[in-house]
Order: structure tokens, then C-alpha cells, then sequence
């Protein structure tokens, strides 16, 4: 499938082929579920190696059934509720709205918007702000199994490094980081709300180094998946595969609290 609301610069590699995230080498990339916020989702993800780095760099597994059985019940309860929001500000820091959505026309942004449940908001100098809502827990579309399936964490403001969260926030105001989270309800996600799901991952996380050649098939909805820092050149290729709309993910707005 063609990637639309990424949140990373990707290189097109070859048509439906993608680069792996373009992300920091010395920065972790914390577990999440493949654009587990877009209206249709990847069910699954082939990761091919092509380039092994010398150290570090593993794509590392987590398995979401797991995890929601480990959660705190009180955590997961608010979640499974409500869903989870997320805000996005598309401006000159990350990916900019026309290389997220693949036009550089807002109409099609716009239909896009409206068929993925996404609300768009236009500033008068060309800046998209979007919102949208999303279950955090979802059944397994193979086994109905609840998955904890979501960004909650990853895309919190909070995983920005404080002094570029600062500075996005006093240049574009509250709203400006170009992402963040919040319960579907409108509550806030707390430091140790973040701290909390991620530690859970860890005890979870499982991987092996690559090697050149090696291939990596991900079920999208029942792993979360992370990236670890890494040394030397690392070229990974990505596929995303059978595309999903998983009953109830898509929530809508106006049950979601306040903006």
C-alpha cells in the first residue's frame, strides 16, 4: 500500500518499496504500530536488509496481546474507553503536509481528510493542523484477539527532546509540535503514562542483529515494532502490506472531549 500520514521522510525505493524511516542513527525509535492512526492500515510489514550496520540498528519485536494483558487494567480501561487523540502541526519541521498526504493541492488533502475521519484545520500561512481519534485496543482481524494497537507513546510530545519541544512550542504556540497525543476523551498523557506503556514493551521486546539478505515479516497488528541506535550504514527496504480497516478503530471527534 502507498504510505499516506507518515511521520518520518521515506525514500521510494521502487514502486510499493520504501526506505526505512529516515531517523536519527544515535536515537532509539520507540515500539509502535505501523500508521496505527491512519483509517487503513498495514496488516502486515516486510522488512528486507540490504545493508546490515556494523553495531546496533536491530528492528525489535513486541507482542501487543502481551502487553495488554500486562498494562495496568486502570491504564487500559481509560484507553480501550475513549481511544486516543492525536494532533499533528505539518509546518518546516518533520515531514511537511504535501509529502505526508502526496499532493501538493489541498482538495485532494481534503477528501482524503474526510474519508479518513481527520480534521483538518488550514492557517492563513499554510500550515495544516490535523486531529483524529482512534481505538487504542482493536481485535485481531484473523482471530478477534484484543490488541493494544496504537502510538499512544510514540507520538506523545513528550518523546521530543525537551529543548526542541520548548523551542516548537514558543515559535509555533501550544499547538505547533507536529505531533502529539491525548486520551480520546481530551486528557492529557502524562510523562508517566509514557513511561509506563514503554516499560512494558521492554519486558516484551525480542530481536535479532540483521544480517545482509536477512527478511523480517511483521504482523502489524499483533507486533508493535521498534528501532535501536546503530553504527555504519544501515539500508533497510519496507513493504507495506494487506491493507485493513479493523472494525471500530475509526472514532469520531465529537465524542472525543475536548480539542
Amino acid at each position: 500500500m502507498t504510505e499516506r500520514e507518515g511521520f518520518a521522510p521515506r525514500t521510494a525505493l521502487a514502486p510499493g518499496v520504501y526506505s526505512g524511516s529516515h531517523w536519527p542513527a544515535e536515537d532509539p525509535m520507540c515500539m509502535h504500530h505501523e500508521l496505527s492512526h491512519a483509517a487503513t492500515v498495514p496488516g502486515t510489514l516486510l522488512f528486507a536488509c540490504l545493508t546490515a550496520p556494523d553495531s546496533g540498528g536491530r528492528t525489535t519485536v513486541a507482542d501487543s496481546q502481551q502487553v495488554l494483558a500486562a498494562l495496568p487494567s486502570g491504564l487500559t480501561a481509560r484507553f480501550a474507553e475513549h481511544g486516543w487523540l492525536l494532533r499533528r502541526a505539518y509546518h518546516d519541521v518533520g515531514l511537511s503536509w504535501p509529502e505526508a498526504f502526496g499532493s501538493t493541492d489541498r482538495a485532494p488533502v481534503d477528501a482524503y481528510c474526510a474519508e479518513a475521519a481527520v480534521e483538518p484545520t488550514w492557517l492563513a500561512d499554510g500550515r495544516l493542523l490535523t486531529r483524529q481519534r482512534r481505538a487504542a485496543v482493536v481485535p485481531h482481524p484473523r482471530t478477534g484477539a484484543p490488541c493494544w494497537f496504537n502510538q499512544i507513546a510514540f507520538l506523545n510530545g513528550l518523546t521530543l527532546e525537551p529543548a526542541i519541544r520548548e523551542y516548537l512550542t514558543d515559535v509555533y504556540g501550544p499547538g505547533g509540535l507536529p505531533f502529539d497525543t491525548a486520551a480520546g476523551d481530551g486528557g492529557p498523557v502524562t510523562a508517566g503514562t509514557v513511561e509506563e506503556i514503554n516499560a512494558v514493551y521492554d519486558r516484551f521486546t525480542v530481536g535479532e542483529p540483521w544480517q545482509q539478505g536477512d527478511v523480517l515479516l511483521v504482523d502489524n497488528i499483533r507486533t508493535a515494532h521498534a528501532r535501536e541506535p546503530y553504527e555504519g550504514a544501515r539500508e533497510i527496504a519496507v513493504v507495506l502490506g494487506d491493507p485493513v480497516r479493523l472494525p471500530g478503530h475509526v472514532l469520531p471527534l465529537s465524542d472525543g472531549g475536548p480539542s
